[in-house]
């Protein structure tokens, strides 16, 4: 009799995690990537996500390299990452790493951000002379007053991604708990060693843009690091893998320039124009 109540309660969990299958805003207004609730009518979907539609200054974009202008007066990216807790969070339409309370900072145009969340796109959101990689990663920072910076990293498949190794076993239970899980619901994982995301600053592209999911808020500053990293194919199933299968490819379309001017930090021209 309890094997019986115990499985009817599973069916039933089960039933209900097919229905947890897109994501919400605060205002449980549902978005996806596919059909009628796809990035084509995410503005049409909540007067929250207005700008999705009717924005001017959208992210993602095509990086032609060839237009970008490089600016002597760009910083380093002041990447202060070393170590710290985490917890990790299937958010229905993405994988995620919160840094709740975390002295982990980026600094841009003279201004510290403390980084807040990571996560992944499958494929890559920006492209590079058109060029879509495997996935990409959003490093999100605020400011106390909200300002927004993303740092991204662009991942072609190849060597294993050392980062990944540290969340392997979390993102293996986020899969295996399937109807168990749920959503939203942060699942401890302990110190995270960030220092390897702070390779490959010494080049990067800067555009004012967008976030890439509603409601997509303007006035955000990306960089996205010129540097294309490896990750295998193993480790992008992985980071996918707790997704309902209509997020698995997680990836907003190109928006248009509309007449922005993407930047370009190079430290060692930078040198070279020193001496």
């Amino acid at each position: 009799m309890v094997t019986a109540k115990k499985s009817a309660f599973c069916i039933v969990l089960l039933y209900s995690c097919f229905l947890v299958n897109h994501a919400c805003d605060h205002d449980g207004v549902r978005f996806g990537y596919s059909g009628s609730i796809g990035p084509n009518y995410w503005g049409r979907l909540s007067p929250n996500f207005t700008l999705c539609s009717k924005g001017i200054s959208q992210s993602p974009i095509d990086i032609v390299k060839d237009e970008a202008v490089y600016n002597p007066q760009l910083e380093p990216l002041e990447m202060n990452y070393t170590a710290t807790n985490a917890t990790i969070v299937d958010n229905v339409f993405n994988i995620a790493l919160r840094y709740n309370d975390t002295a982990e900072t980026v600094k841009v145009g003279g201004i510290k951000y403390k980084l807040k969340q990571l996560h992944w796109h499958s494929p890559s959101e920006h492209t590079i002379n058109g060029q879509r990689f495997a996935m990409e990663l959003h490093m999100v920072h605020f400011t106390e007053d909200g300002n927004i910076t993303v740092v991204a990293v662009l991942y072609r498949y190849g060597k294993p991604d050392p980062f990944l190794f540290q969340i392997k076993d979390q993102l293996a239970e986020l899969h295996a708990e399937g109807c168990k899980a749920e959503k939203g619901n942060p699942l401890p994982v302990g110190v995270v060693n960030m220092t390897e995301l702070t390779q490959g600053a010494d080049r990067y592209y800067r555009y004012v843009g967008s976030l890439s999911a509603p409601p997509c808020t303007e006035n955000v500053i990306w960089n996205i690091l010129a540097e294309v990293r490896e990750m295998t194919k193993e480790q992008a199933d992985d980071l996918m893998a707790p997704l309902e299968g209509s997020y698995r490819h997680n990836s907003r379309p190109l928006q248009p320039l509309n007449g922005r001017t993407v930047q370009l930090y190079d430290r060692s021209l930078k040198i070279r124009k020193m001496l």
